[in-house]
């Protein structure tokens, strides 16, 4: 194995201080820069087809790898996190539901919506996770995997997990998304129904994953694109109590919230009424705005634009992330980052030239 932790086990020390002291909402020594890329990236950046590095186990552990060195070797950002995950794409409504999965080439696999009327949704049934064929296939890939690693020689955290989404966006998963928000208005009882059946299905899943795997979660992190795309009467009507629910149950430590596209006007509800501890803001969404609302109470991360970079860090670029620096980091609680995820399309050299930038202006205190 080429990469070892170990190696840069003081650098990943240094970085776990500066995101705590960022975290308890005081200013460390820096910013801290966390560049999200994983998989689908690192496969683009190594010249792998994107399909096949979620279709072939070895394929998925070689591109891991060489995304772990190339982080810690080249993009120095303050990453801590060094595991090998089994990655199966965002796949897992149409595995639990049985939806027909599609795999298209060199882009990740999607599922193919099932529900179509309000029939459908009736006849929606939650399966029971302990006997669910879909589930021991995704315990079986980990076999799979962790056997591959071991004939690798690589000695590294291994994780995986099987979970859906919050309730509107498990719909949207496996409905098409302008049918959900449609009958949000023409025919919310059945929506209701249909979230109902998808707050049993999270419920059930959860609690199974933790039986199974011997532990009891109590940190909980969300990903809830969709809502970005409904009025915040109708958040707080028809999706805030499912949302509040999961982060009652699960959320005792810590509440993590991945909302992408523009969500400012949910920022108040997500902060006061789900107590969100830490969110990732997408790039679509106003930091300003975040920062207004969230600040003191909320860490935030990202707020910067994919679609911003793909040019390079040229000047435009740099009046972003300045302009981020200089919004979200004063008095800590920010983590500096691209909302979300960093698609393909954004070259690795433009990552660690601005890593490089932001470690320049973002020292405290900060002076732009």
């Amino acid at each position: 194995m080429s990469f070892n932790p170990e190696k840069f086990r003081n650098k990943i020390e240094e970085s776990k201080r500066r995101i705590d002291i960022a975290c308890s909402f005081k200013e460390p020594d820096r910013l801290p820069i966390q560049i999200k890329v994983s998989g689908t990236y690192f496969a683009w950046m190594c010249g792998y087809n994107i399909k096949e590095y979620f279709l072939d186990r070895e394929i998925m552990v070689d591109v891991q790898l060489k995304g772990l060195e190339w982080c810690f070797e080249h993009l120095k950002d303050d990453r801590i996190n060094y595991s090998i995950n089994l990655q199966l794409g965002i796949i897992y409504e149409g595995l639990f539901f049985d939806c027909p999965i599609e795999y298209p080439d060199n882009a990740e696999p999607r599922i193919v919506p099932k529900l179509k009327t309000e029939e459908d949704i009736d006849k929606l049934e939650v399966p029971d996770p302990a006997t669910h064929p879909k589930i021991e296939w995704v315990f079986q890939e980990a076999e799979k995997t962790k056997r591959i690693m071991k004939k690798k020689g690589i000695n590294l955290p291994f994780n995986f997990n099987f979970g859906i989404h919050p309730p509107l966006s498990a719909a949207c998963a496996i409905m098409d998304p302008t049918d959900v928000y449609t009958m949000m208005y023409t025919n919310p009882q059945a929506i209701k129904k249909l979230f109902d059946k998808l707050l049993d299905a999270f419920f059930k899943i959860r609690d199974y994953m933790d039986k199974r795997l011997g532990i009891k979660r109590e940190d909980i992190g969300l990903a809830n694109d969709n809502s970005a795309f409904i009025s915040n009467k109708m958040y707080r009507e028809m999706v805030l109590p499912y949302d509040k629910a999961i982060y009652e149950r699960y959320g005792k430590n810590s509440r993590y919230l991945h909302a992408d596209g523009p969500n400012d006007h949910n920022f108040k509800t997500f902060c006061e009424d789900l107590k969100i501890d830490y969110m990732d803001i997408g790039g679509w969404s106003s930091l300003k705005e975040a920062v207004k609302v969230m600040k003191g109470k909320t860490v935030i991360f990202g707020g910067l634009n994919n679609k911003d970079l793909y040019k390079g860090l040229d000047e435009f670029a740099k009046e972003k992330i300045k302009e981020a620096v200089r919004i979200a980091a004063p008095g800590g609680g920010y983590i500096f980052g691209i909302g979300g995820e960093t698609y393909p399309g954004v070259s690795p050299e433009t990552l660690i030239k601005l890593v490089d930038y932001v470690k320049r202006i973002g020292k405290y205190p900060i002076k732009l």
